[in-house]
């Protein structure tokens, strides 16, 4: 795995992102983007402040100035909304720069947010002083920077999962779930602009795993599909793009932006898989080197599936909640290309047909054998068998479907036509009249003057692929990261469960019976037992107390042994400890006691003192107290440390 350790005295190149201000053409249109999500928002909140004086008043004066208002503002919404549209319609940004000839794919821009001001964190659940950690809350506040603009390419991928594998710390540490911290994450529909504001961290979770998957739908566009090594990586960048949106539509819920809702990350899954079938059929068209009857059919299928797909695609785009929302341009493409791939179909299987006139042999047992499995239903007329022998029913129907070819060719166009978007993409312009050129001159070429007969209706093509789509889900384990707040202490402990009091400043002083209290286990290390009447009891030390802290020195992580030293090199003048109380542990430390009353047979007092005087009967009771006073804390805290008392 991939594993990525923050400089601590400076960030590494692949954490800084992309320059918000470089003048790329992406990087354009995600700052024109940026721009018209904050006026979208601007005109938004101008509008509820206009609905609510409208509701609200009474004066019909001011409700006719306010309905004027609101026209006003609804009309600048709608056009910015379509010039957002436009903007996440603008496809060839993505592309490669590639000469070659291939049918764009559909990328999916960021999703943009606002900043976070992590700053109140630590002082409104663990009663720190922030400023002690001005370090990491800057750390964390610069990686949340840069993953907002992550380059194109796999360091961008790693800072998005490296933010998202943070937010499991955070999380942990300072999100509770009976309560909401004093935190908003603002994010934007990535289509819409619409904003959407919530408490909850999982809201941020889910928007940084969206704009991972679509990182990875620009990754997948920009290949160059004109080779197969780039045609691999656009597979397996639009298979891990279906993963991370098919994982959030599992993992996520009741999200309130449209983007995130369930139907839209449905029809996003199955647009990527669309994709993914799309450059399987440029592969096999690439690869296929002997273009003979059976490998011509083999293609036909190959084109017939991924018109399929895309028609489920366009399918879903038309569902209630997604027609008015999906942009024109992505369902007139997704259109497009459903016709444009049926049309191919028909094409290479004419060609077939038309290659096995005046062709002898061609017409073997394997050839035979993948034509009567080729259509979905049967023609009438007669048996497929004999078509396949006869060259001029087969030239017959290979006029017939190259009949359908150009229908379908042109029923693309008409579409394309219809979208003054797609009309401004000249490379699809391209593809679409030269597939329609070549039909349209090899169906002249079969049309002859004496040919009476009325070209029959083609039969429809059963579709097969020879790889099915893989939807590959996110690898969060490939980017490792450590928890930025870690100086908080021990996680198991000092998490978001855990409700602490603030930190207590105690300062002791050793009497003739030592300090007074008993400790146990590490990292951070328990005070298990005060001695009533003791040192530790009168300067207010408290059983369930966590030291962390010793004259100054943190001691979150240090071991058992290590605060024992401490606290017995400490001089005359004392010892100053800085200890908290985890409230929602209380009980369990007092059942621990209830566990030394009863296995050492005294009271609570009794129980104390017995522990006081454990370290003094140690050499002379050996190693069988140890291990019966080892197993008695473990009980209550899980620890295999053994007691010790300080005196």
């Amino acid at each position: 795995p991939v594993v990525l350790h923050k400089d601590k005295g400076a960030a590494s190149s692949e954490e800084k992102g992309c320059d918000p201000f470089a003048q790329t053409q992406r990087s354009k249109l995600q700052h024109r983007r940026a721009r018209i999500n904050q006026q979208i928002n601007k005109e938004m909140r101008m509008r509820a402040g206009a609905e609510n004086l409208f509701r609200a008043t009474t004066n019909n004066k001011v409700k006719e100035t306010v309905a004027l208002e609101l026209s006003f503002v609804n009309s600048n919404l709608q056009l910015l909304k379509e010039e957002l549209e436009e903007l996440n319609s603008n496809m060839e940004v993505y592309q490669t720069d590639s000469e070659a000839i291939n049918v764009p794919m559909i990328p999916l821009g960021l999703k943009e947010t606002k900043e976070v001001d992590f700053t109140d964190f630590i002082c409104e659940h663990y009663g720190e002083d922030s400023s002690l950690y001005d370090k990491e809350i800057k750390e964390l506040m610069e990686l949340r920077q840069a993953m907002r603009t992550p380059s194109r390419n796999q360091a961008g991928l790693e800072l998005l999962m490296e933010y998202y594998n943070q937010m499991y710390y955070l999380d942990q540490r300072f999100f509770p779930l009976h309560r909401n911290l004093g935190v908003h994450f603002h994010w934007y529909d990535s289509l819409t602009g619409v904003p959407s504001c919530q408490h909850t961290l999982a809201f941020e979770k889910g928007s940084v795993l969206f704009n991972i998957g679509a990182l990875y739908t620009q990754i997948g566009a920009r290949q160059d599909r004109s080779a197969t090594a780039g045609i691999d990586k656009a597979i397996d960048a639009f298979q891990r793009a279906a993963g991370a949106f098919h994982y959030l539509k599992e993992n996520f819920s009741n999200a309130p932006s449209l983007d995130m809702s369930s139907p839209s990350l449905c029809m996003l899954v199955r647009l990527m898989v669309a994709q993914v079938q799309e450059c399987v059929f440029e592969r096999i068209t690439l690869t296929t080197l002997d273009m003979n009857f059976t490998s011509q059919l083999h293609l036909a299928q190959e084109a017939a599936r991924v018109s399929d797909v895309y028609l489920l695609v366009q399918q879903t785009m038309t569902q209630p909640l997604m027609k008015d929302y999906v942009p024109f341009s992505w369902a007139s493409m997704v259109q497009v290309k459903s016709e444009h791939f049926r049309a191919l179909s028909h094409y290479y299987t004419a060609v077939a047909h038309l290659s096995t006139e005046g062709e002898e042999g061609e017409g073997g047992e394997e050839a035979e054998r993948a034509f009567l499995q080729f259509y979905i239903n049967v023609p009438a007329g007669p048996k497929l068998s004999q078509v396949l022998r006869d060259p001029e029913k087969s030239r017959k129907l290979g006029k017939a479907h190259l009949r359908r070819a150009v229908i379908r060719h042109e029923e693309a166009m008409r579409v394309h036509s219809l979208c003054k978007i797609l009309r401004k993409m000249d490379i699809l312009q391209d593809v679409l009249s030269l597939m329609h050129k070549r039909s349209l001159d090899k169906y002249s070429e079969l049309d002859r003057e004496d040919d009476f007969d009325e070209t029959a209706e083609a039969p429809e093509i059963q579709s097969h692929t020879h790889q099915k789509p893989d939807i590959t889900p996110p690898n969060f384990s490939s980017v490792q990261v450590t928890d930025i707040f870690q100086k908080l202490g021990p996680l198991s402990v000092f998490c978001a469960r855990a409700r602490w009091g603030p930190i207590r400043v105690i300062c002791l002083q050793r009497g003739e019976g030592g300090l007074g209290l008993t400790l146990r286990g590490d990292s951070p290390v328990l005070v298990a037992g005060v001695v009533p009447g003791g040192c530790a009891a009168e300067a207010g030390l408290r059983e369930g107390d966590y030291i962390v802290a010793i004259d100054g020195q943190d001691c979150k992580w240090a071991k058992h042994g290590e605060v024992v030293n401490m606290l017995k090199s400490c001089s005359d003048r004392g010892v100053e400890l800085s200890v908290v109380t985890l409230h929602s542990h209380e009980s369990q430390v007092s059942k621990c006691v209830c566990v030394f009353e009863r296995l050492l047979g005294g009271s609570k007092g009794q129980s104390s003192a017995s522990l006081l005087n454990w370290n003094r009967k140690k050499k002379r009771e050996g190693s069988g107290v140890t291990k019966r006073l080892g197993s008695t804390f473990s009980l209550s805290f899980g620890s295999t440390r053994d007691a010790e008392a300080m005196y």
